[in-house]
């Protein structure tokens, strides 16, 4: 029997032990990566906020073509001849964002597209801007990467792994016995501070927990997909990016308008709604329209994608969410499941508060760290007396 309490409590002090480490040494950069995932949540909304010029105001004219939008980027951008990636929002008071990617001024960075935001009622541009240069996407950079690009890729799914060891420490020295359950699952009334503390700690990582498990799961394989697909190709076949190329003759018409392109797409899904638009990088490339099915997890972006040649208007090939293997529909689940919008609004208020609560366990983990040393400390410089003094040898042996 004593044998196994002394295995019993061994354990609990190594875990003890992880967890008190993990959340002292790293529970600082967990508290800031969960505040800015909290803000992340919402960063169109946010970054619309800090910069009101992006919102449209009401208007009585019709929208502009997306062939009259391009040429305005055309226009805006002369020097940029590669393809223009179109989001079109479904708000009609949001602008169109256009991204020009690996543009030469951040071509040092793995990804720093040049972004413009295009009234669809004018074709003016209301802002041109770099990513990771304006605060939202400084924010996401901070988040996904701590600012370092590949390296801090690496960093962030070790930090990952390891917070999925601090929650499972942290459950596994919370487990009550099951008569204990109703009280370990709610606040204890008029308790002292120190109390009040601990059980803002445990039952703010208790009731985060499903949520935390899954932002750290997600959060590790979308930092390293190089080796997290691969691994899930084992169990069910990765469909192979199409990259399908226009055919040139020497009767080829021009180029087909957007709008053109746009409508051969949405003649294969007649009831998806039109997310992005991708133009040709050149003479060889082709349209992708970017369609939302019904049911898809990602609101911003979907995994149904139509390939169209940009001389003939012919589709080159079909990327259908509803057709691929198991392996990657766990992929195309990954980031809608981290950024909450799989589940719509309660799913990103899930993550929002989530993330809100990092700070708080770092803050209430330190304070509590922090009165057992006081307490340790206090008993350390108690003097002896007959209440406390050591039982002596004779006595222990009886």
């Amino acid at each position: 029997m004593r044998a196994t309490a002394s295995k019993k409590q061994a354990r609990r002090q190594f875990w003890l032990a992880v967890h008190l480490y993990i959340g002292l040494s790293l529970g600082l950069i967990v508290a800031m990566v969960g505040l800015t995932g909290s803000l992340l949540v919402f960063y169109i909304d946010l970054d619309e906020w800090l910069n009101p010029q992006l919102i449209i105001s009401e208007s009585s004219t019709q929208r502009q073509s997306y062939e009259d939008i391009f040429q305005a980027l055309r226009r805006a951008e002369p020097a940029r001849q590669r393809g223009w990636r179109l989001e079109i929002p479904d708000d009609p008071q949001r602008a169109i964002t256009a991204r020009y990617y690996k543009p030469q001024e951040t071509a040092h960075h793995g990804f720093a597209p040049l972004m413009l935001s295009v009234d669809p009622y004018t074709g003016s541009v209301l802002a041109n801007r770099f990513w990771g240069e304006f605060a939202m996407t400084w924010l996401y950079d901070l988040h996904y990467k701590l600012l370092l690009d590949e390296t801090g890729k690496i960093l962030m799914a070790i930090l990952g792994g390891l917070l999925l060891m601090s929650l499972i420490s942290g459950v596994y020295l919370w487990w009550p016995p099951l008569h204990k359950l109703k009280g370990a699952l709610s606040l204890k009334r008029h308790a002292s501070r120190e109390r009040l503390n601990y059980d803002l700690h445990k039952l703010a990582g208790v009731y985060s927990l499903i949520v935390m498990l899954v932002l750290a799961i997600t959060g590790i394989a979308l930092e390293i997909p190089q080796y997290v697909n691969p691994l899930l190709g084992y169990f069910s076949p990765l469909q192979a990016s199409p990259a399908p190329k226009s055919t040139i003759t020497q009767n080829s018409p021009t180029r087909i308008s957007l709008d053109q392109a746009v409508s051969v797409g949405q003649a294969r899904f007649p009831q998806a709604r039109l997310c992005w638009i991708e133009t040709p990088h050149d003479a060889n490339g082709s349209y992708r329209i970017n369609l939302r099915q019904a049911g898809e997890p990602s609101q911003r972006f979907p995994k149904t994608n139509v390939w169209v040649d940009q001389y003939s208007g012919q589709v080159l090939a079909i990327s259908n969410p509803d057709e691929l293997s198991g392996s990657d529909t766990v992929i195309n689940w990954l980031h809608p499941l981290h950024t909450g919008e799989a589940f719509g609004l309660t799913g990103q208020l899930l993550v929002l508060v989530s993330g809100l609560l990092c700070p708080m366990l770092f803050i209430t983990g330190v304070i509590r760290w922090l009165q057992k040393r006081r307490g340790s400390r206090k008993r350390d410089r108690q003097p002896l007396t007959a209440k406390n003094r050591p039982l002596s040898p004779n006595l222990l042996n009886r």
